[in-house]
């Protein structure tokens, strides 16, 4: 088993990593890819997903130019839009949710020709360090779907086996807007966008004056689906999708029951009960069906070490539903379908620390839905 060996878990790296990052030049670097020295991505997203930096905390924390400061944001807005499509439209996300491309099929490592330095490039950063920038996301999504015609659900679980940042809800709603799922406008991939943020590797490249993506797939016009999910306009069950707003108590804690949800000291039952032993549980069942990548077990890992510095923490391995009921355990509500697994059967429910209060009105796309928020202060 191997660890990213550029991405570290554990809310001390969490913290040192916030406090190390300057934005001075986020909006017009943020996307640029090699060299390194020349990126202005955060890389605080495996913190971000998993709680060790609730987007509360990072938004009232950078501090910088004013434009970059709110593209920055912006970027935060749409992991909270993210979170908040998720909540309400559940298992519909793996689905095409606005308009129809392909979308069934296993992965086709074919579909990613490794004689392409561009490709190989961005599969082995993946598989070796966990994490990617932005913009190579979807330079791969839009070639393994756009370009080469394959599902993008078995395309968005590669991703999910392999990123540190791996969410459901941010990796289904990346995908999505790639391949025109939910906009109706896929994102084509062709040479000059990796001539203009990575120009070393079409220089190695032995396909540079055969290059296979030298102009834009054809352009594709995908049709409406035709039952979108009514929720996508209308939440009607707002009290579900936002989960509970106060704690609900109902008996005495013996226990903090964290999810890789919310691993991080500002957990909010953590927070409440300071002096009870705080208990994770390796969902074996899930971690069987997943394929996790060692990198992202290891992040885990190394996380559960670092709060043993400062707490006590008991680790179980097997099914939470059958470990969860005798813990008497206090627990964050999260928002993500999986959650059922734990709520019925803990004593203790805390909200979760959403950046901007879920809403009614649409989620069509980030910017309705960010029409109809309360700007966080």
């Amino acid at each position: 088993m191997k660890a990213s060996p550029v991405i570290r878990g554990g809310q001390s790296a969490a913290d040192a990593a916030l406090d190390s990052f300057d934005v001075t030049g986020y909006a017009a670097k943020r996307n640029q890819v090699l060299p390194d020295s020349d990126r202005g991505a955060s890389r605080l997203s495996p913190y971000i997903r998993h709680g060790l930096l609730p987007l509360r905390e990072v938004w009232s924390t950078v501090a910088g130019p004013p434009s970059d400061v709110a593209k920055f944001r912006d970027e935060l807005l749409w992991q909270e839009y993210a979170r908040h499509l998720y909540a309400r439209v559940g298992m519909d996300l793996h689905h095409n949710l606005r308009f129809d491309v392909v979308w069934s099929g296993e992965f086709a490592p074919a579909a990613l020709p490794r004689e392409m330095t561009c490709v190989d490039w961005v599969v082995s950063s993946l598989e070796t360090d966990g994490w990617l920038v932005n913009q190579t996301r979807m330079w791969f999504a839009s070639h393994y779907t756009v370009r080469s015609g394959k599902g993008w659900p078995a395309g968005q679980e590669y991703f999910h086996r392999h990123l540190l940042d791996g969410s459901r809800a941010a990796n289904l709603l990346g995908w999505q807007w790639t391949v025109g799922a939910g906009t109706g406008k896929p994102y084509g991939f062709a040479r000059w966008q990796v001539e203009k943020r990575a120009p070393q590797l079409c220089a190695v490249c032995p396909l540079n004056r055969a290059c296979p993506i030298e102009n834009f797939p054809p352009q594709l016009d995908p049709r409406p689906v035709s039952n979108p999910s009514p929720r996508l306009v209308r939440d009607y069950d707002i009290a579900t999708t936002q989960g509970p707003t106060t704690v609900v108590e109902r008996s005495t804690p013996q226990s903090v029951l964290l999810t890789v949800e919310s691993l991080g000291d500002a957990d909010p039952a953590m927070l409440a009960h300071p002096l009870l032993p705080v208990v994770f549980i390796f969902d074996e069942p899930a971690l069987k069906k997943l394929q996790l990548s060692s990198k992202r077990l290891i992040f885990f890992v190394e996380t559960l070490q670092d709060l043993a510095a400062r707490r006590e923490v008991i680790v179980h391995l097997g099914d939470p539903r059958q470990i969860t009921p005798g813990l008497r355990a206090a627990i964050t509500w999260a928002p993500v379908p999986s959650f059922e697994k734990y709520a019925g059967t803990t004593v203790e429910l805390h909200p979760w620390p959403w950046l901007t209060q879920p809403h009614a009105g649409s989620v069509t796309s980030f910017s309705a839905w960010r029409r109809n928020i309360a700007r966080p202060k």
